[in-house]
């Protein structure tokens, strides 16, 4: 059974170099894998040569990265903290409103309505 499994990826892999190698017979193909090549091999030899400065530049990425997941962190926790802060003022928000409700509604509010003009003048 494993046999089986080699010469499928054996196969695999023969067939992906034979389209490569067919691929290469156009011109415009050759062309072009031709300056990736060149692209590549420039980008790897700059950092084979600089490794410190691609070192640098990726501890500078990870701290950006850290300081941008605290402060993402700290701003969830802001908003968490406010959001149960509405939580627990809604009871309270509520019960004032049904109290100032039921005040209206057992007072006349002709009455009330009077005794504010009456401040009023």
């Amino acid at each position: 059974m494993m046999t089986k499994k080699n010469q499928f990826w054996k196969g695999i892999l023969l067939g992906a170099i034979a389209g490569g190698v067919l691929s290469l017979l156009d011109k415009d193909t050759r062309e072009a894998m031709k300056e990736n090549v060149k692209r590549t091999s420039g980008k790897v030899g700059y950092i084979v040569r600089h490794p410190d400065e691609i070192s640098e530049k990726v501890k500078g990425t990870a701290a950006k990265l850290k300081s941008t997941f605290e402060t993402v962190s700290e701003d969830i926790s802001f908003i968490t903290d406010k959001v149960e802060e509405l939580r627990e003022l809604t009871p309270q928000v509520t019960e004032i409103l049904k109290e100032t409700k039921d005040t209206f509604i057992d007072n006349n509010e002709d009455e009330i309505l009077n005794n504010v003009l009456r401040k009023e003048e």
